[in-house]
């Protein structure tokens, strides 16, 4: 057990923290953005699996990690576009709406994957050398930088510019924005677009940085931990970076367990990310800001 507490194997887990919570960040801030124009997107899994081809596949093509970035932004922003169709202009129950798209960003992914490289299994993109763009600022990724510089950017869009305090307005009570001419549709359609962006970049992050891979259980649940951890976070951004620093650690603390051959059952520590965020979501919920309009379509002058 002592072998945890060296030097090296404590360097190791924090630089794997962070590059755990770095997906984990990216949709969750992205996510909440969305829920605070009242709009519940369950599509994360599929948007970031969308994501992860889309970088996976530009970036494979043509030998640019930046060019395979905004393509995995841009397949985000598309399938989040069509949940904004459904729910914002359609009124469509958003749960309805995020399981079906959830299901179709998943089922997309993999189609085109099977279609354009017709083999079972993974391929390989360019290695870092042969990029374009350099993928990382010494031993931090471009895309964790962005992940922790989005915390204060997302904090002061929310609580100190108009636009944000009127978007947070539309997700607690949208028939007083919609009394002062607020337009409610175009600013709920760019906070469900915007999310889907992030969404997008944070599958790229794991199809591109940290497995160079393709496959179809790639993002594997973080779409859902993601959504956990906007609740966790109180719909707050300085919170939802505690939330996907303690997972990512856990996360990483959990590996390290596994390869200091401690004398634990491999199911229990793989399961005790999980189980911890369950426990932190049940003690927080005595204290919730979740807008009180999520999940609600709004009609005008039907409430």
């Amino acid at each position: 057990m002592e072998e945890l507490f060296t030097s090296a194997v404590l360097v190791g887990i924090f630089w794997a923290t962070l590059r755990i919570a770095t997906p984990l960040l990216l949709a969750a801030l992205g996510e909440l953005v969305c829920e605070s124009s009242g709009i519940l997107n369950l599509s994360l899994e599929g948007t970031m699996t969308m994501g992860a081809f889309a970088g996976f596949y530009v970036a494979n093509e043509t030998g640019s990690i930046l060019a395979g970035l905004v393509a995995a932004g841009l397949g985000g922003a598309f399938l989040s576009l069509i949940m904004a169709l459904m729910t914002v202009t359609a009124k469509v129950n958003q749960v309805v709406a995020g399981l079906a798209l959830n299901i179709l960003g998943l089922g997309l992914a993999f189609f085109w994957y099977r279609s354009i490289y017709e083999a079972e299994g993974s391929i390989d993109i360019p290695t870092v050398e042969t990029m374009e763009a350099p993928w990382e600022f010494f031993p931090i990724p471009w895309l964790t930088i962005l992940a922790f510089v989005m915390v204060p950017v997302v904090w002061v869009f929310l609580y100190r510019t108009k636009y944000g305090l009127e978007l947070r307005s539309i997700g607690h009570n949208p028939e007083a924005c919609d009394m002062r001419g607020v337009g409610i549709i175009s600013r709920q359609y760019v906070a469900v677009v915007f999310g889907g962006v992030m969404a997008g970049l944070a599958g790229s992050f794991l199809s591109l940085g940290s497995t160079g891979l393709f496959f179809p259980d790639i993002i594997s649940g973080r779409g859902w931990i993601a959504l956990a951890i906007v609740i966790f976070g109180n719909w707050r951004a300085t919170w939802v970076l505690v939330g996907s620093l303690l997972f990512g650690f856990l996360e990483a603390s959990q590996l390290a367990l596994q390869a200091s051959d401690v004398d634990l059952p491999y199911q229990l520590l793989l399961a005790l990310p999980f189980v911890l965020t369950i426990v932190a979501l049940v003690f927080n919920r005595s204290r919730s800001n979740v807008p009180l309009s999520l999940t609600i379509p709004y009609h005008r002058g039907e409430r």
